[in-house]
């Protein structure tokens, strides 16, 4: 099995896409453990919407490339497209960190509040 660590995030409709992301997320890993939900300032826009993101974990048989495209597509689903970036407009963005030990994002995770989920989700890491 192969241990997975994902940042979901969003700026717009946060709570229908948080839910429609934990709905597929739990269907394509019924193992899924979410940190909680942390309320954070944009790093790189000029729209100062407030995002909501989450950490999770969870394990897969999926090789990398097959977990990314199904992020995406759930990314997708809830209504995320290449133009919503002109505007800032995050309907869900859904990051793998971390894929069976292999350090997808470092950057990604000096983030305070990803260090938070990590530290949550700490027992699910082992």
């Amino acid at each position: 099995m192969n241990i997975c660590l994902i940042c979901i995030g969003s700026n717009y409709n946060q709570k229908k896409n948080f839910l429609l992301a934990h709905q597929k997320l739990h269907a394509l890993f019924p193992d899924i453990r979410f940190a909680k939900e942390e309320v954070t300032k944009p790093l790189w826009f000029r729209n100062q919407a407030l995002f909501t993101d989450q950490v999770a974990v969870f394990s897969t048989i999926d090789e990398e490339w097959q977990v990314k495209a199904k992020l995406k597509d759930i990314e997708h689903e809830a209504g995320r497209h290449p133009e919503d970036k002109l505007e800032e407009k995050v309907c869900l963005d859904i990051d793998l960190l971390i894929y069976d030990g292999k350090i997808l994002k470092p950057d990604d995770l000096k983030r305070e509040y990803i260090q938070k989920g990590i530290e949550e989700l700490e027992y699910y890491l082992d």
